[in-house]
């Protein structure tokens, strides 16, 4: 597998040059961070497996899991992989926009076997950002992007996040300023059977049985797209889900201010007016700045599970999971 770029990452301005660097850094194989309205993707090219394997290399990432592949829209889509009619349904109701759908390859797709994890399947999104799409349409061709974060880590919502984790493992970063929903993408698996959730995010669960009846679960243990690993979003510190208290020597990730008064602690709130699309907005950036703070733990408030709620449930519970088997 290719070495990371292990030289200065550069800062890309969002603007017609900015946007006309980074897709030529992507046409010649090279890995660009940019916003999407979820969080940073870290881009590559998806049809150049050598392209991808930079991305495998930079984030430390398991080659069984899939990447998403973004393109401009239904139209280039569609050159990728095959269209139910519900997929296509979702497609038009939620493109632009943070849904993700795993559709079967389409015979002469372009994405390459290894942003694919050697699956028959494709899991592509049209993201709902200026600058985004922008840069695609300059590209030209599907892009990998993964979360611009070291695997497993906090996903980043800012340039300064994306460099954290991967400066000089990049070759640069189009900064757009902080992303909009802050969560990623919901992920549903339209193959054959009925559609299935693969991952909540972005679209609810609720706005997508609106339009085509019930999602089904998953198969236990079955990494069928990205963000199924059991453990991932993770930050250093321990976290203690559903917690009614702070003990001592946590931080406290709070929602509607359930914590209270906090004594000394670091304390942040996702959401003082309990709005659960804000709390999602916040969540990474709350969880990187606790982490930041070195505590051990980070106790997490009751979220609730409606809507949105869902997902940032399942963010959180993947964040608190063993890892290493501890």
């Amino acid at each position: 597998m290719p070495s990371p770029v292990d030289k200065p990452t550069r800062i890309l301005a969002p603007n017609s040059e900015g946007i006309a660097e980074a897709a030529r850094i992507l046409r010649d194989g090279g890995l660009v961070a940019f916003a999407t309205e979820t969080v940073y993707g870290l881009g590559a090219d998806a049809t150049s497996p050598e392209a991808v394997a930079r991305i495998y290399a930079a984030k430390g990432r398991p080659a069984f899991n899939p990447l998403i592949a973004h393109v401009t829209g239904l139209e280039a889509a569609r050159r990728e992989g095959r269209f139910s009619n519900i997929a296509e349904k979702l497609a038009k109701t939620f493109w632009p926009g943070p849904l993700t759908l795993v559709v079967p390859v389409a015979e002469g797709g372009s994405v390459c076997e290894l942003a694919r994890a050697g699956l028959a399947s494709v899991a592509l999104r049209a993201p709902d950002h200026a600058i985004a799409r922008a840069m695609l349409a300059a590209a030209g061709r599907p892009i990998a992007a993964p979360s611009a974060n070291l695997s497993g880590r906090v996903s980043p919502v800012t340039a300064a996040h994306v460099l954290e984790d991967l400066a000089g493992r990049v070759d640069a970063v189009l900064d757009a300023g902080p992303t909009s929903v802050g969560l990623e993408s919901t992920i549903v698996a339209c193959l054959a059977g009925p559609p299935v959730l693969l991952r909540p995010g972005g679209v609810s669960r609720e706005k997508i049985e609106a339009l085509v009846g019930s999602l089904s679960t998953p198969v236990a243990g079955k990494v069928e797209a990205p963000g199924m690993l059991a453990s991932h979003y993770a930050p250093r510190a321990r976290l203690r889900l559903d917690a009614r208290e702070l003990r001592q020597g946590e931080a406290g990730l709070d929602f509607a201010g359930r914590f209270g008064a906090s004594s000394g602690a670091a304390v942040l709130d996702l959401s003082a007016r309990g709005d659960l699309v804000e709390a999602a907005s916040r969540l990474y950036f709350c969880l990187r700045e606790l982490d930041a703070t070195g505590a051990e733990a980070i106790a997490v408030a009751p979220i609730p599970a409606d809507n949105i709620g869902e997902a940032i449930r399942d963010r959180l519970a993947r964040a608190a999971a063993p890892r290493d088997g501890k």
